[in-house]
């Protein structure tokens, strides 16, 4: 009598190479997409140099101009546009600034 997986792998052995395999590789896959999360979420909230001297009042591309801040006030309905206007002049060292 021949004996065709005598010492093969049988059905209970393949699928939970396969389980254990696919269970493997999706937890390396969610490391690497939390590592990656990570490390991108320490470089934005923490800049490796602080900006020059006197850079403050300059608009960057982090940080927008007091000017641009009212007007998104303004887009997204938070002030009427009298507000805006009266607002705008402070900026601007118009009537009202002092």
């Amino acid at each position: 009598m021949m004996y065709w997986n005598d010492h093969g792998m049988n059905g209970w052995g393949i699928g939970l190479m396969t389980v254990s395999m696919l269970l493997f590789w999706a937890l390396l896959a969610v490391g690497v997409v939390a590592l990656v999360r990570y490390v991108g979420r320490t470089t934005q909230h923490h800049p490796t140099a602080p900006p020059p001297t006197g850079a403050t009042d300059r608009p960057t591309p982090d940080r927008p101009t007091p000017e641009q801040v009212l007007a998104e006030r303004l887009a997204r309905g938070e002030i009427d546009h009298d507000e805006y206007r009266q607002r705008l002049g402070v900026l601007r060292g118009g009537p009202g600034s002092g």
